[in-house]
């Protein structure tokens, strides 16, 4: 198991950053940073897309990740699902596609949940998106990974939860695993990374 200590980095375009100390103190420490930004511009190893369940389409991130990394993504997209025997995937689910046209060589598409349709479980859903892209860059040995503020537009979970559930698992991830070195939320603006800030300013002085 891993510590965490949050800190600000001093770099221009990060307001925060948190990270790991192993016990012991050879291991490099895993990272997890905030950044107002365009993870479509982001050269980590994978970005993380929302889509929608049949991998078709999903919300403005979802458009913006198609329209960089070109058509044959929606073809990559479409071949995962019919080995699926044409079946959609669930909310949480995640599937690996490589990156195309994208500066990341990896996308990792999720299924947000619809808040509005069962708030109660879509707790549980997203933190399985979450969970699954981190699983899921472990397995293909990728060292970082950058995730948008999943489910938080078209799929109407309100940002402060979002952002709580965000880093509640992300962190607990890194804790038990260790792995990938470098996690980072790219966020759309000021307010939204305020609020992921305030989800890290809970867990201040805690040890997970």
């Amino acid at each position: 198991m891993h510590q965490f200590v949050f800190t600000t980095p001093p770099l221009p375009d990060r307001t925060l950053a948190a990270e790991s100390r192993a016990h012991a103190q050879t291991e490099r420490a895993p990272k997890l940073e905030l950044a107002v930004g365009d993870v479509t511009k982001e050269t980590t190893d994978a970005i993380v897309n929302p889509s929608s369940r049949a991998l078709s389409g999903g919300g403005l991130v979802d458009l913006a990740v198609r329209r960089v990394a070109g058509p044959r993504l929606a073809l990559a997209c479409r071949a995962t699902i019919d080995r699926r025997h044409g079946v959609s995937l669930s909310p949480g689910e995640v599937v690996l596609t490589p990156g195309f046209g994208l500066p990341a060589r990896f996308v990792i598409h999720c299924v947000p949940p619809v808040y509005e349709a069962d708030p109660a479980a879509a707790r549980e859903q997203l933190a399985g998106c979450y969970r699954g892209a981190l699983s899921l860059a472990r397995t293909h040995g990728l060292a970082s990974i950058s995730f948008p503020a999943i489910a938080t537009g078209a799929y109407g979970y309100p940002v402060g939860e979002a952002a709580d559930v965000s880093i509640e698992t992300v962190a607990r991830e890194l804790a038990q695993h260790g792995t990938p070195e470098l996690v980072r939320f790219v966020l759309y603006g000021p307010v939204t990374l305020e609020q992921y800030l305030g989800a890290v300013r809970k867990r201040l002085g805690q040890t997970y």
